[in-house]
């Protein structure tokens, strides 16, 4: 008789595709036998994790096909099954896990798109709050903006690619116009954000994306303006900076500087 402990950790490994002597035993079977109700409900959280899954990594299913992602999703599941019992939590690994699965060697993109949907999904479950405004920088002298540290709104990611994966995610929309991408399109850096009821991304040139870089570091924004200016000489801050304030970017300041 195996003890509570035991047959939970059984039955976690049965999970896992690992059938464990002495499991079978502790199952009531009755118009179908003890080994394959487990089987069954085996396959169904398989499955059911393979859908989450899907339902977080739109993109990426929606490239590769529904068939060849739920294979790629429960290998994933096999190997890190969810540590929390939010699902919406689950699938920071994905991306990582897709990019060295060998059977999509073929899309060296695609684990950078895996970043992006994980990156929308966080953004889209992230806490609203306030954001900084024009109006609250009104009173701020040129020297005083200049040492204002602003920090990135919750959920905000800045994603950087080789490839062009603001292209390829607009390609991949339900709807979108027939288009083709090419790799030669590429590199693409774009920031993830929490909108009120969505979350979305804007695109970014290399010195915004310095730029951006440099303030989610924490440094002010004189000295990621400087860091733009690396990038590139032309690099006007104070346009960059209203765009960025016109996507509502930036955390409300917790205090007047």
């Amino acid at each position: 008789m195996l003890t509570l402990r035991d047959l939970q950790a059984a039955f976690a490994a049965h999970l896992r595709g690992e059938d464990r002597p002495g499991l079978a035993d502790a199952v009531v079977g009755d118009t179908i036998t003890a080994a394959a109700r487990l089987r069954i409900h085996r396959h169904h959280v398989w499955r059911s994790l393979a859908g989450a899954l899907a339902s977080t990594f739109p993109t990426v299913q929606t490239l590769v096909g529904e068939a060849f992602f739920r294979t790629m999703a429960e290998g994933f599941v096999l190997r890190e099954p969810p540590v929390h019992p939010v699902l919406a939590e689950y699938g920071a690994d994905f991306p990582a896990f897709v990019s060295g699965y060998g059977p999509a060697a073929a899309l060296p993109y695609l684990g950078d798109m895996a970043k992006l949907d994980w990156a929308l999904n966080v953004a889209f479950h992230a806490s609203p709050e306030d954001r900084l405004t024009v109006t609250d920088l009104a009173d701020l002298s040129a020297e005083r903006l200049f040492d204002l540290k602003p920090a990135l709104a919750a959920g905000s990611t800045l994603l950087r690619s080789p490839f062009p994966i603001d292209r390829i995610w607009h390609a991949s929309q339900p709807g979108a116009p027939a288009a083709s991408v090419t790799l030669a399109e590429g590199p693409a850096s774009v920031l993830v954000l929490r909108r009120p009821d969505d979350a979305a991304f804007a695109s970014l040139d290399p010195p915004d994306a310095a730029f951006v870089a440099a303030l989610a570091e924490g440094a002010s924004l004189g000295k990621a303006a400087e860091a733009a200016f690396a990038v590139a000489p032309h690099f006007d801050a104070s346009v960059s900076f209203a765009r960025l304030l016109s996507l509502e970017v930036f955390a409300a300041l917790q205090q007047r500087p």
